[in-house]
């Protein structure tokens, strides 16, 4: 797959606009372990290969460990606190808005774990790794890691 073009190079206002929402998040007061679990299983749900393995990379220098970021398919099952299966459904109700509204269930379940500010945090913090993937799977951003 070739890539179309440089998304960044054609506007490089828009990607710096996207850029200072990813530095909102990350200076929320939300635990950056628990960003990189929703950066990579929001990644996984839109198949963005440059993103999964960017930020899976990211995840495991800052220590997260392999044997978690192999189970994030399947989180509910995994080795997750209470926290972060809440804050993985909310991201994953968010991503998957198309096929359903998120649930009252879904809102109850991460009102129990964030606070009002928290939750709005991770609400931008899946929003913002939506924007990225929707960007380098529509544009087709190379990743030269995974070259063959």
């Amino acid at each position: 797959m070739s890539t179309r073009l440089d998304y960044n190079k054609v506007d490089p206002q828009g990607a710096r606009a996207l850029a200072g929402l990813s530095a909102y998040v990350e200076k929320s007061g939300l635990e950056r372990s628990l960003i990189d679990l929703i950066n990579v299983r929001v990644s996984q749900i839109n198949g963005c290969a440059y993103c999964i393995r960017l930020h899976t990379e990211e995840a495991v220098e800052r220590g997260e460990t392999h044997r978690r970021l192999h189970l994030l398919r399947v989180w509910q099952e995994g080795p997750f606190s209470a926290r972060e299966r809440a804050a993985l459904g909310w991201a994953e109700a968010i991503t998957l808005v198309d096929r359903a509204p998120v649930s009252d269930e879904i809102y109850a379940e991460v009102r129990e774990h964030f606070s009002d500010h928290d939750l709005v945090a991770l609400s931008y913090a899946a929003i913002a790794m939506n924007a990225w993937n929707r960007l380098g799977i529509a544009f087709r951003k190379p990743d030269p890691a995974l070259a063959a």
